[in-house]
This record gives structure tokens, sequence and C-alpha cells, in this order.
């Protein structure tokens, strides 16, 4: 679960905020229907921090805090978790009810609260939380979208121009092919065909291929073949987007460089690395992270320590 979560977390919120509409739009049509696009929207990530200044807020969750306007002119907060942990989570009902309130208490707005659910607990979809003491009754409602569902509707998924419909099933495929990289490089290639088949514009491209390459990652020489794969059909639909692939393949490549300086450090002070580490390792994607684990295994007094600071 750790190497999902971390090939997971910052690729949602940044495919969330690169097409904020068609996000709502897709999963979430009645929220997207009642708000004034025309007025633009702003996202508001330090108030994260401040529903939640213990900073439990992240560690379990992606969470989008964006300001915008109704039709009616009101202004109001949508509040986006998106659980990507693939874990039942008893208390995550009731930390939508409380960032809902609290952020209603600071602001005094009217506050959408919604979920996406990317787990694979089939069974588990929390939509409200409430109580009712002494004749007081105080409940919270909200919608919640399933991934799961949509492997149901796939051939749904395919017809539509909707960003997240290929979200979706980059999602659902990296799932599905956990063990079986082969697989992952055959859906990995055709879910970028995809994208210049639909008809998006280069930006659109540019971003979901890289919501695609960061979630489905692949063994060092099926990369290679995939990255050959893409030049190549770029070139026979004369398309010119290899720099921009070549470059985030470079990116890749950086990071696995830090990734194996981290190993390769614990390795000369503690000898053997458990599993565990080095599969928690390979899965950070972000590079400031690794640089800072980098640091902290030259100084760090044990593998022990090490592994309970990954924990962290």
């Amino acid at each position: 679960m750790t190497e999902q979560r971390a090939n997971y977390d910052s690729p949602w919120k940044d495919i969330i905020e690169e097409f904020f509409p068609r996000f709502l739009e897709f999963f979430f049509p009645l929220a997207y229907a009642v708000i004034d696009w025309e007025q633009g929207y702003e996202f508001l990530d330090t108030e994260l921090q401040q529903l939640e200044p213990d900073a439990e807020i992240g560690k379990r969750l992606v969470d989008k805090v964006a300001k915008v306007w109704l039709l009616n002119g009101d202004e109001a907060w949508v509040l986006v978790h998106v659980e990507v942990q693939g874990q039942y989570d008893s208390e995550f009902a009731q930390r939508m009810y409380t960032y809902n309130y609290r952020l209603f208490d600071r602001h005094k707005k009217q506050v959408i609260s919604l979920a996406v659910l990317a787990d694979e607990e089939a069974s588990w979809r929390p939509s409200s939380y409430g109580y009712s003491l002494g004749g007081c009754r105080v409940n919270l409602e909200f919608p919640v979208a399933k991934l799961l569902d949509y492997e149901a509707q796939w051939e749904t998924l395919e017809q539509s121009t909707n960003p997240f419909s290929v979200v979706v099933m980059a999602h659902l495929k990296t799932k599905a092919t956990h063990r079986n990289p082969k697989s992952r490089l055959h859906w990995k290639l055709s879910l970028t065909r995809r994208l210049f088949e639909q008809g998006y514009n280069r930006e659109d491209i540019l971003g979901l291929f890289r919501f695609i390459d960061w979630v489905m990652v692949l063994p060092k020489e099926l990369a290679h073949s995939f990255i050959q794969e893409v030049r190549s059909y770029e070139e026979v639909q004369k398309m010119r987007y290899v720099t921009s692939i070549e470059r985030l393949a470079k990116e890749e490549g950086i990071i696995e460089t830090n990734r194996e300086n981290v190993i390769k450090i614990l390795q000369t002070r503690f000898g053997v690395v458990p599993e565990p580490v080095v599969e928690v390792i390979n899965g950070i994607e972000d590079l400031s992270v690794l640089q800072t684990l980098f640091t902290r295994a030259i100084t760090i007094g044990s593998i022990e320590e090490f592994q309970q600071l990954l924990n962290e």
C-alpha cells in the first residue's frame, strides 16, 4: 500500500488543480451546475493547515479547498477529499464533517463537501456523518464518487472526452497491473495514444500524460520501451511532443538515481536493507523527499530509526 500511496497522492493533487472544472463536471455534476465558472475560482491550500493545525490533514487524503462563486452570486467553498490509501478508514466520515464545519465556522460561507474513493474496498462507501443526543440532531450528507464503480462502465469511459475519463482508466489499470508490468506497459501505451486520438490540445495532453506517467510506473527496461514506442507513434502522427516526454523521462532518471543513492548509503552503513524499506524508497516520486532522506540516511542512528522515519 505504501508504494501505491507514493505514486497516487501528488498526481491526484496536480490533476485536480489542473482540470478542476472538468473534475467536478465528471464526478459531481450537481456541484458543477451551481457554480458560476465565468467568475473563476481560487485554490486555498493554506486553509487545510488552518483546518487541521496538528498536521493530520493530508496524511491519508488528497485534499483541496477552492473558493468559487455560485450562479446566484453567493460566494461558496468547495472542499474536495480524495481517499487514495486503499483501506477502510472508520474516521473518514467524521473527518468530512469536521472539515466542513470548521471551514464554515472560519468564513461563514456555504461549503460543498465532496469525496472521491479511490480505494479497493467495494463495500466501503461512507457518505454521511451525524449523531442525535437529547433531542438535538446533527447530520452531514456528502456526495461520493467510487472509482471501482467505473470498472463496469469501461465503454462509457472510452467514449467520454472529459479528461477524467483518462484519469480513472489510468488509475484502475494501475491497480489491476500491480504485479504484471508487461500488461501495465500495454495499457500505458494504449492510454497515451488515446490522448492524441481524443483531440485534446497540447497542454491537456501533457498534463494527462504527466498523470499517466506518474502513476503507471514501469521497470527501467520497460520504461525505455515505452518512450521509444511513444516517440515512434508521434513521428507517424507528425506530432512534436517528444521533447516534453523525453524531459519527463530524464526527470524520472534523476529520481531513480536519488532512490539508488539513499539505498546505497543505508547498505554501506547498516548492511542488508530490509525489503519493505527498499519498496518504500522505490515508490517515492518526490525528488525533495528523496534528497531529505539521503541526508537523514547519512546521520540516522540505525536502520530501525530510518524505517520509523518512513512510517511517519
